[in-house]
Order: C-alpha cells, then structure tokens, then sequence
C-alpha cells in the first residue's frame, strides 16, 4: 500500500488509526490482512507494516461518519480523497511496526528491475517476486512471520 510521508508517520507513531481508500477495481482488504507500507514522496520505500483490524467499506458519506472522530488520526483532508468515489474503505491500523530500515525503491529494482509501487493498493501473494525475494525475508529475519497467523 502506497501511503503519503505524512500520514506513514502518523501511522506508525500510533495516531492514525485508520487508512481510507477509494475502491475501484483493486481487491477489498480482508480483517487480519498484513499490510505491507510503501512510503511515497522524498522517502520512496517500504518501511513497515499493519495489521488491518475492522474493514468499512460503503459510500465515503457513511464512511466518514464512521471514522471521523476524536482520537482516530483521520483529518479534514481525508475526505477530500474519498469525496466523489462510488464507494470507499476504512482499515482500522492495527499493530503497526516500523522496519529498522527502509528499503529503497533503488534496492527494490535492482532485485526486480522495472518494479513500480502501486498508486493506491494491491494484493501481495505467496509466489509473488516481491514477497519471496523481499518481504518474506523481512518478515523472517525479525520474526514476524507467524506473527498475526
């Protein structure tokens, strides 16, 4: 998942507590998925990941009457990106760890050549070259692995 520097810190510094996202097309993000962050802007990596807890999906009206609220992270300039979808989702941030290191998208491409991160959000399977060359890895090596399953 491609998130903006901004909202990425604020995720893993444990104030946002929920992501939204139009829906067109890409995969519903199921509860208990592992979601891999892709920090966009200067930063242009993967620094981490969440565990998606309850997962909204409706119109962005009912949407945000959902999650803006005291205490959850989301700002007035979320609903500017939702406004106007046919439909949007909510993913309730949970568990989020920060990697003690960024992978760059330079090092990403010098392992798969032409990789380009999603412009919103995308499916991440076993078998997939990013998650056995890259994730997967990550993820063994600090012990995650196991960690929501």
């Amino acid at each position: 998942m491609s998130i903006k520097p901004q909202y990425a810190r604020m995720i893993f510094a444990g104030v946002k507590k929920y992501e939204l996202r139009k829906v067109s097309g890409a995969p519903i993000v199921e509860e208990g998925s592992i979601i891999i962050v892709y920090v966009s802007g200067r930063v242009k990596g993967i620094v981490g990941e969440f565990q998606a807890g309850r997962v909204f999906k409706n119109i962005p009206e009912k949407i945000w009457s959902i999650v803006y609220k005291p205490g959850t992270g989301v700002r007035e300039d979320a609903w500017m990106y939702i406004r106007g979808a046919r439909q949007a989702i909510a993913i309730e941030v949970k568990e989020a760890i920060m990697y003690e290191r960024t992978v760059t998208l330079d090092e990403i491409r010098r392992i798969l050549p032409g990789w380009m991160p999603p412009f919103s959000y995308r499916a991440l399977d076993e078998g997939d070259p990013l998650y056995e060359l890259l994730i997967k890895p990550i993820r063994i090596k600090y012990g995650l692995e196991t960690r929501y399953y």
